[in-house]
């Protein structure tokens, strides 16, 4: 397994861990542990994740280097929202990853990585992006500001409301 230091000399502490996220903030730094994942349902839905059971399956193909420093940012036991994009864009279940970042086999390059996650559970009810936007509380949650990114942090405001929208 390949440890954080060895993957472009990212470390685990808590400065360098978001340093090159979008809208980076230092007081939220402490408190970041939660994420959203974006996947077209037609690629990989939530009931193939689901499906995958307790081994999960491993997050590749990211080839955006903001969302590759957000994978590499993941830590064992962080939950992440899984986000249906282009078909339904709505958050749809709760992921955990299982295993941290290590090199994507499906980059040929050798400049990316990827991780495992596996399903933790799904939303009472899905909660769209129409109704995120709706809602100015979501106006600097990254879902809204960097809406094309793949891999992105929630803060943990954020993911009260949004679990509290979803019925959990």
């Amino acid at each position: 397994m390949t440890s954080k230091e060895d993957v472009d000399g990212w470390s685990s502490g808590a400065k360098t861990r978001f340093a090159l996220l979008p809208g980076y903030d230092e007081e939220r730094v402490d408190v970041m542990n939660y994420w959203l994942v974006k996947s077209e349902p037609s690629v990989w839905s939530w009931d193939q994740q689901v499906a995958k059971g307790a081994k999960g399956e491993a997050w590749t193909g990211v080839r955006n280097f903001t969302a590759r420093q957000n994978l590499v940012a993941m830590k064992k036991g962080d939950k992440a929202f899984f986000y249906h994009s282009n078909e339904g864009k709505e958050i749809v279940g709760i992921a955990e990853v299982i295993k941290e970042a290590y090199p994507d086999p499906s980059d040929k390059t050798g400049k990316f990585v990827c991780v495992d996650i596996k399903a933790d559970k799904p939303l009472k009810t899905p909660v769209t992006m129409a109704a995120i936007k709706a809602d100015k509380k979501f106006a600097d949650m990254a879902l809204v500001k960097y809406s094309r990114l793949s891999v992105q942090p929630v803060t943990a405001e954020e993911w009260k409301m949004v679990c509290k929208m979803g019925g959990m």
